[in-house]
């Protein structure tokens, strides 16, 4: 069992202490679970988030730790086995007795978790843009809501490139399948004929593009100017690309915008064919501040010179720093604890200005839209202010009339028309 200096320890009373002398101090680490995929199709993604989490750990140690302790990560592989992740976050909860989550992908993923952490009442960071519709007091997410990446992105087909017919090309779940849906409906109010949206799902690790990327060709028969919006997740965004240069596709002809592909994703691509097609995200590698700069070149020599920044990178080092932070105001890991300081939290984020923790546990965030570059990286084309992250969409009727706030009204699915909270579990 865990001794209860670690959840009693004062942050005033650890500022007595540092380095090893600190850690001497505790009975057990803090502990961190890890819940990423490290094989199987998401395992091109996720690899790269659970070295991010060490690095964090590494760097938090070795400025003191926590609390007077030492921080330990407890690295598990759901495998891209989407059951798995409830199994495994139990596992982490219960046996391994972690004090925080960092982990997921996939909504899937994330939605197979949910159940665990609210019976346990654990606590889970998810760094990746997502479909919305959710807010668990379980989960803070990282990641961009759709009116934080979607919506900007589809408003910059329709406003800067003249866009007339959508493909929406989707990796079949949870959330491209919800994305999609709110950008139909989104699009349609725009005055987008229904008839000129074409959309499309494929299995995880699709690899035969050839037919579904004649009929995006097909879309614009008519000279119409069309335009991909792509939540292809993991690697069948390889096969895909591929095939859109086998096709002698580029950028000019159809751009595609893409809300699951970045720099790591980019980088086992041969890119030289997907110069100027789009990405939308909060954060890319190239962004010019000091602040990334810094985290740039701490990246490059921990885990190699060849090695990448990417989006959900950047959301596990705001998510992480805040969480500290909210361990150090609340003197304690307990999660009810922590929950309560993390509203409000502040840091700065990598692009410029500053993360904002909000009661409905998303964050504020600027949107960028990269242009793919010859060496797999991207230019910055367009970059708003911070939005305040949305976790029910304003473009479907049932969710327009819900709103979340965990500080105040203690609910995240609260009706604002009836002044009820629906529920307070998620749905699953």
């Amino acid at each position: 069992m865990k001794m209860s200096i670690k959840s009693t320890l004062s942050a005033t009373a650890a500022l007595m202490f540092t380095g090893s002398a600190a850690f001497a101090e505790c009975a057990d680490p803090i502990k961190i679970g890890v819940l990423h995929s490290l094989s199987g199709t998401m395992a091109i993604s996720e690899t790269t988030l659970k070295d991010t989490m060490e690095l964090l750990i590494k760097q938090q140690n070795e400025d003191g730790g926590l609390l007077g302790c030492q921080i330990e990560a407890v690295v598990v592989d759901p495998a891209s086995d989407w059951p798995l992740f409830a199994e495994k976050a139990r596992e982490l909860l219960t046996v391994s007795e972690v004090d925080v989550i960092f982990g997921a992908w996939t909504s899937v993923s994330r939605k197979s978790a949910l159940p665990v952490l609210e019976e346990l009442n654990g606590l889970m960071f998810y760094p990746v843009q997502y479909e919305g519709e959710e807010s668990s007091r379980n989960v803070f997410y990282t990641g961009a809501a759709p009116n934080q990446q979607a919506i900007p992105a589809t408003d910059y087909f329709l406003e800067e490139l003249g866009v007339k017919k959508f493909a929406l090309l989707g990796t079949d779940y949870v959330y491209p399948r919800t994305t999609n849906n709110i950008l139909q409906e989104y699009l349609i109010s725009k005055g987008i004929p229904e008839e000129n949206i074409f959309v499309n799902y494929t299995p995880f690790g699709h690899s035969d593009w050839s037919t579904i990327v004649a009929d995006v060709v097909e879309l614009g028969a008519d000279g119409s100017q069309v335009g991909v919006i792509s939540t292809i997740n993991g690697d069948a965004n390889i096969g895909f690309y591929k095939e859109l240069a086998a096709a002698g596709i580029s950028a000019d002809d159809i751009p595609v915008v893409a809300f699951s592909v970045g720099e790591e994703e980019l980088s086992g691509l041969d890119t030289s064919n997907l110069v100027g097609h789009l990405a939308a995200w909060n954060y890319f590698q190239s962004a010019k501040t000091e602040a990334n700069d810094a985290w740039v070149a701490e990246w490059k020599a921990f885990a190699g010179e060849n090695r990448v920044t990417n989006d959900p990178m950047e959301a596990h080092y705001i998510g992480f720093n805040m969480w500290v932070n909210a361990v150090e105001a609340a003197g304690t890991t307990d999660v009810d604890a922590v929950r309560t300081a993390m509203y409000g939290q502040e840091f700065p984020n990598l692009t410029g200005g500053t993360a904002v923790m909000l009661p409905n546990h998303h964050l504020t965030k600027p949107v960028l839209i990269g242009e793919i570059t010859a060496d797999g990286q991207f230019d910055i084309i367009s970059q708003t202010a911070e939005v305040p992250g949305d976790a029910w969409t304003d473009f479907l009727p049932e969710s327009a009339v819900l709103t979340s706030d965990w500080k105040d009204l203690g609910c995240g699915m609260y009706n604002t028309e009836t002044k009820t909270c629906v529920q307070l579990t998620s749905n699953y």
